[in-house]
């Protein structure tokens, strides 16, 4: 069975009541210089959860399509 897609990002935006706009903040290195160099991309993001905050760190999720934009579910706030 093929595993589920998990990243840990921050809610930037509670865009509308039932879907948020998390951050995912990602590393990789330079080939040629081996400098780190950060990247960051927005989801939008399924949530059900109550008491989600802008500034709060969560885990979401992989899941079937829901919208044309919304491919990923909260799975739970990240204590940080």
């Amino acid at each position: 069975m093929k595993q589920k897609r998990e990243l840990e990002g921050r809610v930037i935006s509670l865009a509308t009541k039932q879907t948020v706009i998390v951050e995912v903040v990602g590393f990789s290195r330079h080939p040629l210089y081996k400098k780190m160099i950060k990247h960051t991309k927005h989801y939008a993001v399924h949530s059900d959860v109550e008491g989600i905050a802008v500034g709060d760190y969560v885990k979401i999720a992989a899941i079937r399509p829901m919208s044309k934009t919304k491919h990923f579910g909260m799975v739970g706030k990240v204590s940080r």
